[in-house]
């Protein structure tokens, strides 16, 4: 009695033990009963038919990152280059991706080697290393499409490096050194231009100055000379001076107006005939009789 009282405990332990099912959070378990497919199990607490329904192994329904190995492909001018991807995809329907594909993982790295191959194979090496974006989105369409009716949705594909051959690596180097070295030339020359030009331009600037400032000086001495002129001339007027005096200081003028290095030509006016005249008549021997006899 014992002994079959322990045998129906560890019967009845491992019946709960089939029939009670926890399936976690993100993750879902398809179910066939008698061989054939009977239910997907949600997250939570399941219970099955012991001995008549049998439990796959959980599927992860979580976004996977898989990186496939660099593939060898062939561009448009016929240089190979080693490309490695990687995808993100995510199972959507468990019951397809159980049984519409027998190894979704090795269906998806081929899907995406022989498109890889498409893509890449219409553009040259140029091409191949600028337009990343282009061939990521290309790629990405392809194999969602491919994928939808195994329950798997693509939702990114990125290259993740591409590597041309040893020598055309050499040669790229060459010619990235050559057109660094062209750029630095012409900054270079660019600005001993804009020095030149800002050189002359300071230099010209300078003497518009410079000229500025002189015709602003001789305006400012002419503008003195004149009001001093003017002064003279009211004072001489005020005074109310006889015609020889005038003649006399007339003649004490004209050799400042003589001096000045502009003034290399200069006309003598009619009047100096006449104030020689008065001069004469004032400081000669009549004049000067006529004067001391008061």
């Amino acid at each position: 009695m014992i002994a079959l009282a322990i045998i129906v405990v560890i019967f009845v332990l491992v019946v709960l033990g089939r029939a009670i099912r926890v399936v976690p959070q993100a993750r879902a378990g398809v179910v066939e009963r008698l061989g054939r497919y009977h239910k997907t199990l949600t997250p939570g607490l399941n219970l099955l038919v012991p001995f008549i329904d049998r439990l796959r192994p959980l599927l992860d329904l979580r976004e996977q990152v898989v990186s496939f190995p660099p593939q060898p492909v062939i561009t448009e001018d016929n240089l190979v280059v080693s490309i490695d991807t990687v995808v993100y995809f995510q199972i959507t329907d468990a019951r397809a991706a159980t049984y519409e594909i027998a190894n979704y993982l090795v269906a998806v790295e081929q899907l995406t080697t022989t498109t890889l191959r498409n893509v890449v194979g219409g553009l040259n090496l140029e091409g191949a290393l600028t337009s990343r974006d282009n061939i990521n989105g290309q790629l990405r369409v392809v194999l969602d499409e491919a994928t939808g009716k195994w329950g798997i949705r693509v939702n990114r594909v990125e290259l993740k490096s591409i590597e041309p051959p040893v020598s055309i690596q050499g040669a790229m180097e060459q010619q990235m050194r050559a057109e660094r070295d062209r750029r630095a030339q012409i900054l270079t020359a660019e600005g001993t231009k804009q020095a030149a030009i800002l050189q002359a331009e300071g230099a010209r600037q300078s003497d518009i100055l410079r000229a500025e400032g002189e015709a602003q000086a001789q305006v400012t001495r002419a503008k003195g000379e004149a009001e001093a002129i003017t002064t003279v001339f009211n004072a001489i007027h005020a005074g109310n001076p006889d015609g020889p005096l005038l003649a006399y200081q007339y003649l004490q003028t004209l050799p400042k107006i003589a001096e000045g290095d502009s003034n290399t030509l200069w006309i003598v006016p009619s009047e100096l005939t006449e104030a020689l005249k008065g001069v004469g008549r004032a400081f000669g021997p009549g004049g000067a009789g006529q004067t001391a006899a008061p």
